[in-house]
């Protein structure tokens, strides 16, 4: 039997953005994984803005480290202990503020962000031939995130349903 050509069925159909842009991402995660294993780079590659982050500021609490990515606080905290065992970054009291935790990168950290370094040379040339075949996805989810904070889903949806509340609504009587 073929599959359903129901909208609402179809997993890959427009709607389902999030599911499709989450898959996106996730392949993008796993392939580049292997190249991270293959180039000896022991960063998980959803904290390598993260550690970027981290080593323009010198050091930083989680809550900068949130407010420079645009992630919550949580997730941020969520990976620290990770890139701790790892030995990439260490934590220690903010000396002006006990209860603050800084976090700073360790002498390894430095040393795989110059690895790290060297391979987003290389995989920004990958993309760039990857997007010459697909478009370019980058400079597109810049512009639907920048749309998308100017107006947000809800008030584009708002637009819609207004317009077709008037294309439902009967002539007036004469």
């Amino acid at each position: 039997m073929p599959a359903s050509t129901d909208p609402s069925t179809n997993l890959n159909d427009i709607s389902f953005l999030g599911r499709l842009s989450e898959a996106l991402s996730q392949t993008i995660e796993d392939q580049t994984r292997e190249l991270f294993d293959a180039a000896g780079i022991v960063i998980p590659v959803r904290s390598c803005s993260l550690l970027t982050a981290l080593r323009q500021a010198g050091e930083a609490s989680p809550a900068e480290l949130a407010r420079a990515l645009g992630q919550s606080h949580q997730l941020v905290i969520q990976k620290c202990p990770g890139l701790i065992r790892l030995g990439l970054i260490t934590q220690h009291p903010d000396p002006a503020d006990a209860r603050r935790k800084l976090f700073r990168l360790t002498e390894k950290g430095q040393a795989q962000m110059a690895m790290q370094d060297r391979y987003s040379d290389e995989i920004s040339d990958v993309y760039r031939r990857l997007f010459a075949e697909t478009g370019d996805v980058h400079a597109m989810i810049l512009r639907t995130l920048r749309a998308l904070k100017e107006r947000p889903l809800r008030d584009r949806a708002a637009k819609i349903l207004v317009s077709r509340e008037k294309e439902q609504r009967p002539p007036p009587s004469p």
